[in-house]
């Protein structure tokens, strides 16, 4: 089941029926045990949309914490360790990929968060900044993974290659996260073969692309939830993303204008544009 955030409510997909959910929220699902089973009772209920109304998707959250696991793939790993070399905090990634503990941090308030189709920015400070695409886990307020959805982590590579210790205004600022378009609800695991896909174009023609799968990431889903979740609680669950495992070359740095599309196999595709 899909489950999109619009202008007139939320909206489910299921069954090549769209379905209006007027009465129900992120944060009341969220609450929920068992979200899935809640969204199948709402559905059995509920009235078809109206093709005629337009309908303008919003980024599909509540007032859900937005975290992130960081260095996940071993991709990243490499990545994270080049732009670090000169500040000598290279080592520091190489550890923490192997180490049990992961590296989780703070990504967004749910008010900051871009919906689909808006816009995304490059810090003013930042002369080499990339986006992220990741798989983000949606998570309930008991610690249990619900589902998933397409989310952009714009980074300041560079800010955070100078130091470490930099990783918060690397990552944190205004414009620096996006999701969507939706968040699909399924109790079977997401296969290892989902992919992943990066497209960014400038000017209209493709300036990067990369491709990874689920199965290229490190850490299990259910332990990288259960570290979050381990000495903080989130009454209305939390979104996590996983990290990611397509880094566009060292001389490659977003601009102004660039279209950044983020799809993943089974939810959809994340488009937004470079301020």
């Amino acid at each position: 089941m899909l489950l999109y955030a619009t202008d007139h409510g939320l909206v489910l997909v299921s069954d090549g029926r769209s379905l209006r959910l007027p009465d129900l929220t992120f944060d009341a699902l969220l609450q929920e045990a068992a979200p899935l089973a809640t969204l199948q009772a709402h559905a059995a209920q509920a009235a078809d949309v109206d093709g005629t109304t337009p309908q303008v998707l919003r980024a599909p959250i509540g007032s859900q914490d937005v975290w992130a696991a960081g260095v996940t793939y071993y991709r990243s790993r490499d990545a994270r360790m080049d732009e670090s070399r000169d500040s000598g905090g290279a080592t520091f990634y190489d550890r923490v990929y192997e180490a049990s503990r992961p590296e989780l941090f703070f990504k967004s308030t749910a008010a900051r968060v871009v919906a689909p189709g808006g816009t995304v920015r490059v810090r003013r400070d930042s002369t080499w900044s990339v986006p992220e695409p990741e798989l983000v886990l949606v998570i309930n307020a008991a610690g249990a993974v619900v589902g998933y959805t397409v989310g952009n982590d714009m980074s300041a590579r560079d800010i955070e290659g100078e130091n470490p210790l930099y990783l918060p205004q690397a990552k944190l600022y205004d414009g620096s996260c996006s999701l969507g378009p939706a968040v699909l609800f399924t109790a079977a695991p997401l296969p290892s073969t989902t992919a992943i896909r990066l497209r960014i174009v400038r000017g209209g023609s493709v300036a990067f692309e990369g491709e990874t799968t689920t199965g290229q990431i490190k850490r299990g889903f259910d332990e990288l939830a259960g570290w979050l979740y381990r000495e903080s609680t989130f009454p209305v669950g939390c979104y996590l993303f996983t990290g990611t495992g397509i880094v566009p070359p060292d001389a490659f740095t977003l601009a102004s204008g660039d279209e950044v599309a983020i799809s993943i196999d089974g939810i959809g595709t994340l488009t937004n544009t470079v301020a």
